[in-house]
């Protein structure tokens, strides 16, 4: 492949978490039907599989008069599965709440606020400024690849990514967060946190207090570190930050829902992966010592994906190579 078309299709690697073509042991599909996670909470639990984009898990919450859904997927189903959730219970959905501007967790956004127009949105205005940047230049290398690889059987997914970026208005804010604290969304309080230097430039978390549940977004994924537009060393921090929010259930952004010591053992994991990176051992070491460190956290059905992922982009690439520095990670 010429040097253009390798560049043109590592830019795909962003925002579509490195996905390889499956291998044998791949594990089935998600099943995105809802579950109760707490009184009042649910999740719709996202997809990530070798060979296909992800969706971000979205979590739902029952306000006064209608539904509270955070992060909304990127695939069309994901979004249908929100819908038929919320319409099967004879309530209206009444805010959306994005934790980043991530494609895979706000798509969902236009399908839903077509049909919500009166629904109100909490993110990061950093979407604003992605969506004149990032995503702006991610659709023109995807037009090129449009352009050189008519035959790619790509193509679809590619289309649809470029319509997913024009439909960006659909993910700014309507109420943006840019500071951590108290907000009531339809008669349930709950609380904010910001992270500016950690996944996204922008990361939003939200702390339920009356069911200690934890919506993480991106400060967690499984089964590894997601870290296409991260700054690794603030990301660390802003997991520190967390073990304070009192939390007995955080969701992340990718993966099954953890207790605490879940928790402590994935931002161990983490540290030790930093670690790792910066040091001479291999890439296939480092990933066997995080997996090793996540242990049941990341199911063994998992671990083929998981080290495709690791080995064949984030590690060379992301640590240990010489990735575009985010302007918004700190010198």
């Amino acid at each position: 492949m010429r040097l253009r078309g390798r560049c043109l299709a590592a830019v795909l690697c962003l925002l579509c978490a490195c996905v390889p073509p499956p291998p044998k042991d791949a594990p089935a599909a998600t099943d995105r039907s809802a579950r109760r996670i707490a009184r009042d909470v649910y999740l719709i639990p996202g997809r990530f599989v070798a060979g296909e984009q992800p969706d971000g898990n979205s979590v739902l919450l029952r306000g006064r008069t209608g539904w509270i859904v955070i992060d909304t997927g990127r695939h069309p189903v994901h979004a249908e599965a929100i819908e038929a959730f919320v319409g099967g219970r004879g309530a209206p959905l009444v805010a959306l709440v994005n934790t980043h501007w991530h494609l895979d967790h706000v798509s969902g956004n236009v399908p839903l606020r077509a049909a919500h127009p009166r629904a109100e949105v909490h993110a990061s205005t950093q979407v604003i400024t992605e969506r004149n940047g990032f995503l702006a230049r991610y659709r023109t290398q995807l037009e090129a690849l449009l352009r050189e690889r008519v035959d790619d059987p790509q193509v679809p997914a590619w289309r649809d990514e470029v319509a997913r970026i024009d439909g960006a208005r659909a993910f700014e804010p309507t109420h943006p967060v840019d500071t951590d604290g108290m907000r009531t969304l339809d008669g349930r309080p709950l609380r904010f946190g910001l992270q500016r230097e950690a996944v996204s430039g922008g990361d939003v978390w939200v702390f339920d207090p009356g069911t200690r549940v934890l919506v993480a977004g991106d400060l967690v994924t499984l089964p590894v570190p997601l870290l296409d537009t991260a700054c690794p060393g603030a990301w660390a921090e802003g997991l520190a930050s967390l073990e304070g929010v009192p939390f007995e259930v955080l969701v992340p952004g990718h993966g099954e829902p953890m207790g605490r010591a879940g928790f402590e053992r994935y931002r161990t994991a983490f540290r030790g992966l930093l670690a790792c990176a910066a040091g001479p051992g291999s890439d296939a070491a480092c990933t066997d010592a995080w997996l090793a460190d996540v242990g049941d956290l990341v199911p063994a059905a998992q671990h083929a994906h998981a080290r495709q992922v690791l080995q064949g982009y984030y590690l060379p690439q992301q640590l240990r190579g010489r990735p575009v520095r985010p302007a918004y990670c700190p010198p």
